[in-house]
């Protein structure tokens, strides 16, 4: 008896496996768009963290997620400015995102400006300081939302608790972001008839001094501490609360450490509002077809501990409206 002569076998159910396969995948599968954030900064950096905070929040499985981090507070020189701008952009190269988010001033500067400026590629950037005239924002290609802080709300409400006020003293770190933040409060502070003056610290300790010798003076306005590179909050309260006389005010809430009162920006919105906008673009939205705009949130703090200090006394508004910081707060 003959045996049977043999089929040939089919190739076609491994391959009919596989496209059951592909056309039966969850969405999940699907290929993601690429979304690349660079800051210029650093993680650690509160200001930075809560922009993050604000932006995974929006696009959180909504796209591939990758970040850069600049670190141009701790690494200050032109030629490092420049060489994180340089490797940012060869990531961008090789990942190829299809939407990259910037964060403040030195991620516009030395990366978008130079290198693509009305590109194909789209840019959303957030955390430019006052206004973005000097990065010749909007391009065909970007887009963004600018940080101004209410630096006249808040001198008014200063002049408010210090009727008399004629002199007041600006103390930030000494870095050109807050020189341009002392220019732009310098101008409200002589629109409302105050005499300004300013000290810029490059060291600890060196704040720690200025602050000190801000207590000849009717108030304080406590500007930025990032750039100042051996800060330590702990240290910098035990060194003023014995000598604190005088009020003092900052728009930064991560200050609120070693101030008394915050009117403060708030990171997230600048985060969840680039996230947002990253999205649309990705959905076809044109950049150049969402405008420019300005945050439009704050928060209200009050360090209790150095207004007790001081011997201050607040009005009943601040303390129903204020957010209360406290030296153990996480």
């Amino acid at each position: 008896m003959r045996p049977e002569p043999r089929r040939p076998r089919s190739n076609c159910l491994p391959w009919l496996g596989f496209i059951l396969l592909f056309v039966c995948a969850p969405a999940s599968m699907a290929k993601q768009p690429k979304c690349l954030f660079v800051s210029s900064y650093h993680q650690g950096y509160a200001w930075s963290d809560g922009v993050e905070r604000g932006l995974r929040k929006t696009l959180q499985d909504k796209c591939h997620f990758r970040q850069f981090n600049m670190d141009t507070k701790r690494k200050k020189s032109l030629a490092e400015k420049r060489a994180a701008a340089t490797a940012a952009k060869e990531l961008i190269e090789s990942w190829r995102p299809d939407v990259v988010i910037t964060a403040d001033d030195n991620a516009a500067k030395y990366l978008i400006q130079p290198y693509y400026r009305d590109k194909a590629l789209p840019f959303v950037f957030c955390g430019v300081n006052w206004t973005a005239d000097e990065y010749g924002f909007p391009y065909s290609n970007v887009t963004g939302m600018i940080e101004v802080a209410p630096v006249r709300a808040m001198i008014i409400e200063a002049k408010a608790l210090v009727p008399r006020a004629g002199r007041v003293l600006y103390v930030g770190a000494d870095t050109s972001t807050e020189r341009k933040n002392a220019d732009r409060t310098r101008k409200a502070a002589l629109d409302l008839g105050l005499d300004f003056q300013q000290r810029f610290a490059g060291s600890m300790q060196a704040w720690i001094a200025a602050y000190r010798a801000g207590q000849s003076y009717d108030f304080i306005i406590v500007g930025s501490n990032a750039g100042i590179n051996d800060w330590d909050n702990a240290k910098v309260f035990e060194a003023i609360k014995p000598v604190t006389e005088k009020l003092s005010v900052t728009s930064h809430g991560w200050m609120m450490p070693v101030t008394m009162l915050g009117m403060t920006k708030v990171p997230e919105e600048q985060g969840e509002w680039a996230g947002h906008v990253a999205l649309e673009i990705m959905n076809g939205a044109a950049p150049d077809s969402i405008p420019v705009i300005a945050n439009r949130k704050w928060d209200l703090f009050l360090n209790p501990e150095l207004i007790d200090a001081a011997g201050l006394d607040l009005p009943a508004h601040l303390l129903s409206k204020g957010k209360v910081y406290r030296q153990n707060s996480p």
